[in-house]
């Protein structure tokens, strides 16, 4: 009766650990103090995302990071520290970043509220049939399956929002991924998807993704 009685105990133990284990890993708070975000971002960031994260105007190619999942953030910035995703700005930006700071900058401007975007008109139709249907005849899958139907990913599998970002930003982020010119995407995913799309249907998207920020 004792034994059965331990065995229990040490059974109801091991499942309220790994219970706690399995909440923290599917946590979505990253940590971070957005107050300090917010002043980091007033010494290095604002110039190219703006404080409000809204971006810099007439440099639509630098993206909106307001309301952008913290996960994601942390992780891009992780990822210009070590080298494992370059640009020319970012890079040298995110290199002298603690961990620290780069959680609180990724608490900041997932904090803040996009402004949202437009979209070109006549690209509307075609850029909605890609994202939502994909292209069957070159293998190009529908961006919703991962983006969600309204472009607001996931930050629990680090998906991006991309809703209401600048379509210049988009088309550019997409045109790196199918050239491999950025492969900090897991298991190649975003390359695959890039792979085959054309630059009417990159342009296409682009904007239509824009406008689902509306």
């Amino acid at each position: 009766m004792k034994t059965s009685l331990i065995a229990g105990i040490l059974s109801s133990a091991m499942l309220t650990s790994a219970g706690a284990a399995l909440a923290s890993e599917l946590s979505t708070d990253i940590g971070g103090d957005a107050a300090k975000g917010k002043e980091k971002a007033g010494q290095i960031c604002q110039a190219c995302h703006g404080l409000d994260g809204n971006g810099t105007p007439g440099q639509p190619v630098w993206p909106k990071l307001a309301g952008q999942h913290p996960r994601y953030i942390y992780k891009q910035l992780q990822n210009f520290k070590n080298d494992e995703r370059w640009d020319e700005q970012m890079s040298p930006m995110a290199m002298p970043l603690s961990d620290e700071e780069m959680r609180n900058l990724a608490a900041y401007y997932s904090g803040l509220e996009q402004s949202g975007g437009t979209a070109e008109e006549d690209l509307i139709a075609k850029g909605e049939r890609l994202y939502r249907a994909g292209n069957a005849e070159t293998g190009v899958p529908a961006c919703s399956g991962c983006h969600g139907p309204a472009g607001l990913g996931s930050d629990l599998a680090k998906f991006p929002r991309i809703a209401g970002q600048f379509s210049e930003y988009t088309a550019q982020a997409l045109g790196y991924f199918r050239d491999a010119e950025r492969a900090n995407d897991p298991n190649g995913m975003m390359r695959d998807v890039a792979a085959n799309l054309k630059d009417d249907e990159i342009e296409a998207l682009a904007a239509y993704i824009e406008g689902l920020g509306l």
